[in-house]
């Protein structure tokens, strides 16, 4: 007969030790490493205060901690390359949501829900010959 082990943090095939995942928005590509630690967000070697010195943008790095309510539970290392501060944070945002639902499966309803591991498709439009800008024409002269 075959005995049951119960299920702890060590033999849960749920659980890993750390994980790996990207993230995109716009023309931003975020590379993140999570691990069990204590808190701490590198982003390009630097800390994530002196990286994203905007305070909006470090709410939108720290958002998927959030939501599952585990801000000083992970350490977390990131590359960070191409486009500018919002959409790197954007896809800082939406890899640190991906390696948290690879590094803890039950995590990923709640990501889920508010929209986390769903890539942002919007992307700048480009610009239409004839127009001044994608959208908007050149001024009308009557006379």
């Amino acid at each position: 007969m075959i005995e049951e082990t119960p299920v702890t943090e060590e033999n849960n095939p749920q659980i890993v030790d750390n994980s790996y995942a990207t993230g995109k928005r716009k023309n931003s590509i975020a590379r993140v490493w999570l691990k069990k630690g204590s808190g701490q967000i590198s982003v390009n070697g630097k800390k994530i205060s002196d990286y994203f010195s905007r305070p909006v943008l470090q709410m939108i790095v720290n958002q998927p901690l959030e939501v599952v309510k585990s801000v000083d539970d992970y350490d977390i290392k990131a590359t960070v390359k191409g486009g500018g501060l919002s959409g790197q944070a954007g896809a800082l945002r939406h890899g640190i949501s991906k390696a948290l639902s690879i590094y803890n499966n039950e995590l990923r309803p709640a990501l889920k829900k508010v929209g986390f591991l769903t890539r942002d498709s919007r992307v700048v439009e480009r610009k239409k010959s004839g127009l001044a800008k994608a959208r908007r024409s050149y001024q009308f002269s009557k006379r």
